[in-house]
């Protein structure tokens, strides 16, 4: 399950990269549910080709992450939120606690 979801952040994020193709086809695989088959034959061509087509996507996808980081950054400033957040509710405000996670978040965007 964990693989999936990093899947479709993958694609969330940096999806528009990919050209048309390899999205459509990206596409009918993780969010259509789509089999190697199903899309070979929409698609026309192999089973083997879909296949590669795919782990190429991925390769990819997981290459631009590799690069810009952008999904860390993004569970790391959804985490501090959630602390900041924590804090706030329970009402424990420690100011150099609040402090240091506001500018880790300035520091992220």
């Amino acid at each position: 399950m964990e693989k999936i979801i990093e899947r479709n952040l993958l694609y969330d994020f940096y999806g528009e990269l990919l050209n048309e193709h390899q999205k459509q086809i990206y596409e009918d695989s993780a969010y259509g549910d789509l089999s190697l088959s199903e899309l070979a034959d929409t698609y026309e061509i192999s089973r083997q080709g879909v296949h590669d087509l795919l782990k190429r996507c991925d390769k990819q996808l997981m290459w631009y992450e590799e690069k810009l980081h952008l999904i860390s950054r993004f569970k790391e400033l959804k985490s501090l939120t959630a602390e900041l957040r924590s804090m706030v509710s329970s009402e424990r405000f420690d100011k150099e606690e609040i402090l240091a996670r506001t500018d880790r978040i300035l520091e992220l965007l």
